[in-house]
């Protein structure tokens, strides 16, 4: 049964593969750097970026060589900007080891990189026989084999992981794993599926039981938290005032205007006046928060007293500093203001 499943699977990944440029290799630092852009990412988004790292930096030693702004810099627009960071310590640890690590122990020992990215890495870098388990795979083996145990359990994990592995042919990890991906984001997907084309039909509890839009379970445990921040760009004589975001919040290692976070009908205090709204409730959404942002602008010959962590730059040079996407839209507001 499951023999038969994975001969499916792999029939019809030859004849439905997505063509994919980091598949077109087996540099361990070119598939890595695919699998760390791609973990929050769509692929045709991710696919831009990760030409854009090669170029820049084209090797491990190269990435390592760069300052951690550089990193942001060029991550920005991406999001979860832990990954840049994690990226840019695990290119150092590489280069520390002498090389990439050929075990899947020594590959999850790389900053930001769990069991997922490690089998992934290691199938197709290395052919070493590691089962990835990802959404796509969730889905596909909870519809196949109607398993309704939560994914986000530590029982569901485990179960799903076990079975994962069973299912993979150790002489084609790589191929498995990348079949696995692609017929839940191609055949199998979270809505609409293509059951009646489906070459595992016959076998699909979810199918016959008819549960395939209640398959895979998660437990609901996030809880939303709404935030209201305050921008002000301040522009003095061509200069502008911008902070790195601590470590320990959303944004670590980002730069941004002054900011100020308030209770949703709490009055804001500027430091400078006057002081011309842009834009109110900016709805920017995060994993665990919603953020909601008002957009200010102040010009002044004078620059006000802030705190000791704001620097002042040419407004020419913003380009230079990594900003989160919000901010990317406060700088849009403000451009059309000439």
């Amino acid at each position: 049964m499951n023999a038969d499943f994975t001969a499916t699977v792999l029939k019809w990944y030859e004849e439905n593969r997505r063509e994919l440029p980091w598949r077109d290799t087996h540099d361990p630092y070119a598939i890595w750097l695919s699998e760390i852009i791609l973990q929050q990412t769509r692929i045709e988004q991710g696919r831009a970026y990760w030409q854009r790292f090669l170029e820049r930096w084209p090797s491990v030693e190269a990435l390592a060589a760069a300052t951690e702004d550089e990193v942001l810099r060029l991550w920005q627009g991406l999001g979860y900007y832990s990954r840049a960071r994690n990226l840019h310590k695990a290119a150092q640890q590489i280069v520390a080891m002498g090389g990439f690590p050929k075990t899947l122990e020594g590959i999850k020992s790389l900053k930001g990189v769990g069991d997922y990215t490690a089998a992934a890495i290691g199938s197709i870098a290395f052919g070493l026989p590691a089962a990835v388990v990802d959404g796509n795979v969730y889905r596909v083996l909870a519809r196949h084999f109607g398993i309704d145990t939560p994914i986000n359990t530590t029982e569901g994990k485990k179960l799903f992981a076990t079975l994962a592995q069973e299912l993979l042919p150790h002489d084609r990890p790589a191929d498995f794993n990348q079949a696995m991906m692609d017929f839940g984001a191609i055949q199998c997907t979270p809505s609409s599926p293509r059951c009646l084309l489906c070459p595992l039909m016959e076998g699909c509890e979810a199918l016959r039981t008819g549960r395939i839009q209640d398959l895979p379970v998660k437990e609901k445990t996030l809880k939303i938290q709404t935030r209201h921040l305050a921008y002000l760009y301040i522009r003095c004589k061509g200069h502008t005032a911008i902070h790195r975001r601590p470590a320990g919040d959303i944004w670590q290692g980002l730069w941004e205007p002054y900011f100020m976070e308030h209770s949703e009908n709490d009055p804001v205090q500027y430091p400078v006046s006057p002081v011309q709204c842009l834009k109110r409730n900016v709805r920017h959404v995060l994993t665990h928060r919603i953020i909601l942002a008002d957009f200010y602008f102040s010009e002044t010959d004078e620059r006000p007293a802030l705190p000791d962590d704001y620097i002042w730059i040419p407004e020419s040079a913003i380009d230079q500093y990594g900003v989160p996407r919000l901010v990317e839209k406060l700088l849009t507001e403000v451009a059309a203001l000439g």
